[in-house]
């Protein structure tokens, strides 16, 4: 039976982290896999997140299952979270599933029960793997332009124009902050024109939120985000707490719904439950369990857990926004130039630099240096060590 399946496509970042483990160099530099890493090139447990693992094994009286939209108050604290007030909480829709990449999901089966034939458009580029869901899920993926390549800045008057060809019903899914691979984000006037376009087209806007803390702030990363919310009747959001609680292994992701009624409400929320009954049964506890302690204010050794949370997140916003400032500065001596100078400006762990694929190949077999094909880097994979090394690499190869 098993011979009829078609070969799938390489992984290209698993593939990348293969060639990096193979390589004996003792300098060599992984900026390909998007974790964040300290300057030892560890990702670490936070002391936030250990507090409260320790306080749960001590505290937590069964394994038993919970509810098919997981812990609800979770949810609750995502919800405020990411939305805060922005919209009334009768209109909000949340369930758990199994990181951002399992809401994003759960929220596009949703999308797919709604409309015959769905049409979701993408950033061009975007996250690979934004397509490949689309595809696997059998809804048509169209793209619309994002990122200018001489400027390395968002190219909002192309963007727009692109999405002129949008029809009603249509989805546009959306990068909450820290665009992934770019770096490049909207500005809040962006998402104030997007709401205004989203309201007269009868546009859905599904935004992917993997980021939240790691850009500007955890308020101004979704100031935009919020405004949409606010002035939509309908929005959908596929949150991640893998990254800015460091729980990648444990899969915390949060789909959310905003629905213009209490019909709404209640049809979306059944169908939800439906949609993890039949994809995972009862999505994952744990993870979500931590984030819920951390967020509600769990006092353990005298300090909130939510106030450790956001000193411990703060400090690794500052460290990429150093580290980006420094890179800048380095390449510029490097290169003799300012063409790199737009790493300065962009946000979260990812920057596109605008190198050819035989570059990029070049900085792997000669350098030592890994990044993924389109010369996206995770600048939360350098340290300052490493800086001025990275920068001369770049100045022999281009």
């Amino acid at each position: 039976m098993f011979e009829t399946l078609k070969d799938q496509p390489e992984d290209k970042i698993m593939a990348l982290m293969a060639l990096f483990a193979q390589d004996q160099r003792d300098k060599k530099i992984d900026l390909g896999v998007g974790v964040y890493k300290n300057d030892q090139g560890i990702t670490p447990i936070m002391k936030a997140v250990s507090r409260a693992i320790s306080f749960l094994n001590m505290k937590q009286k069964s394994k038993s299952y919970v509810g098919l939209l997981g812990n609800m108050s979770f949810i609750d604290q995502i919800i405020r979270l990411v939305l805060e007030d922005a919209v009334p909480r009768d209109r909000i829709v949340g369930g758990q599933a199994p990181g951002g990449t399992g809401a994003l999901h759960q929220l596009l089966l949703l999308i797919r029960s709604v409309k015959l034939k769905p049409r979701v458009w993408i950033s061009s580029p975007s996250w690979p793997n934004h397509e490949a869901i689309l595809d696997h899920l059998g809804i048509r993926c169209l793209k619309y332009s994002y990122f200018d390549t001489e400027t390395c800045e968002v190219d909002f008057e192309h963007m727009m124009s692109d999405l002129v060809s949008v029809k009603s019903g249509d989805v546009i899914l959306l990068h909450g902050c820290c665009h992934n691979p770019t770096g490049a984000n909207l500005s809040y006037e962006n998402w104030v024109d997007l709401t205004k376009f989203c309201l007269q087209k009868n546009v859905l806007p599904l935004v992917d939120l993997a980021y939240q803390g790691f850009g500007d702030g955890i308020e101004e990363d979704v100031a935009g985000l919020r405004h949409m919310a606010t002035n939509l009747p309908e929005i959908c959001v596929a949150v991640s707490g893998s990254k800015n609680f460091g729980l990648y292994r444990e899969r915390v992701g949060a789909a959310i719904a905003v629905v213009s009624d209490k019909k709404g409400h209640k049809i979306v929320e059944d169908n939800l439950k439906s949609f993890n009954r039949l994809t995972f049964s009862f999505p994952p506890d744990f993870g979500a369990s931590v984030v819920d302690l951390v967020l509600s204010e769990c006092d353990t050794d005298d300090t909130p857990l939510v106030k450790l949370w956001r000193t411990e997140l703060t400090e690794m916003r500052s460290r990429m926004l150093d580290l980006r400032l420094s890179l800048a500065d380095s390449l510029r001596r490097s290169t003799n130039s300012s063409r790199f100078d737009f790493v300065s400006k962009h946000r979260g762990m990812f920057s596109l630099l605008g190198l050819s694929p035989d570059e990029v190949l070049r900085l792997r077999k000669e350098h030592g240096i890994y990044m993924v094909g389109d010369s996206r880097i995770n600048l939360a994979g350098l340290n300052n060590t490493q800086l001025d090394d990275f920068s001369m690499a770049i100045a022999a190869v281009i």
